[in-house]
């Protein structure tokens, strides 16, 4: 189930971008997404409204994989306390608290993005400055993929037992403030990654999938913190590898 639901997610991600391939091109050798300009006639809120749903699926084709552990156990202790006449809470509840949280993460990326546009748009200096923004937000994605907070917000996201033991809340609203709570540690362990993503390309597909694999071993896999130092240090490179060129210009 969880495999056919990414596999469906991922698909609705992959019209989504086609349908917004292109863009415009901008001061600096740059192209600004399609997702980041209204179409002809579209309303602010109906450009956001396109935008979000845009962008959970996109999470929803991301971070399934990652949290599916979590909502599988929850499902697994559920049934079990439901032979004991307990209350049956679905695990989508739990799982609905936590895209929760990434859709609220989306607003804040929309709401920066669009406002960075609109300036870009209106300044060419802003626009020429933003291959150079772009690689010191890589920069500081693979810095913080070395730190200590991104460490202890993935020991949490590897281990799914402890969470639930030491989490544990009652009845609908439990389970939807267990999902918020495991979400916002999932994007403090992951805001950077995200945040390459939306900087240098938010439907940039190749990368999108690199990310959810990333994101993916190194929730999974034994060497899962090395991992995520080995990614920073890589970002850190190739965010000074940009960076270098725009002065070299």
């Amino acid at each position: 189930m969880v495999g056919v639901s990414t596999l469906v997610a991922w698909w609705f991600t992959l019209c989504d971008a086609r349908r917004m391939a292109g863009g415009m091109t901008m001061p600096g050798g740059w192209t600004m997404s399609m997702m980041w300009m209204p179409m002809s006639g579209q309303s602010a809120l109906g450009a956001a409204l396109e935008f979000l749903l845009a962008w959970e699926v996109m999470m929803f084709a991301m971070m399934l994989p990652s949290v599916a552990p979590f909502m599988l156990l929850y499902a697994r202790v559920m049934g079990q306390r439901g032979r004991g006449h307990k209350e049956f809470v679905p695990p989508w509840i739990f799982g609905s608290g936590y895209f929760a949280v990434w859709l609220g993460f989306g607003t804040v990326a929309y709401g920066l993005g669009l406002t960075f546009a609109h300036l870009a748009m209106r300044s060419t200096n802003v626009a020429r400055l933003t291959p150079l923004l772009t690689g010191v937000v890589v920069v500081a994605a693979g810095a913080y993929q070395l730190t200590p907070w991104k460490q202890s917000c993935l020991a949490h996201c590897r281990t799914p037992l402890d969470f639930v033991v030491a989490h544990w809340h009652e009845g609908p609203g439990g389970a939807f403030r267990m999902g918020v709570h495991h979400g916002a540690y999932c994007a403090l362990c992951c805001w950077g990654l995200m945040a390459v993503q939306v900087a240098v390309g938010i439907m940039n597909v190749p990368l999108m999938l690199v990310l959810a694999v990333v994101i993916l071993l190194e929730k999974v896999l034994r060497p899962g913190p090395a991992l995520a130092r080995a990614v920073g240090i890589a970002l850190a490179l190739w965010g000074m590898w940009m960076v270098g060129s725009e002065f070299a210009r």
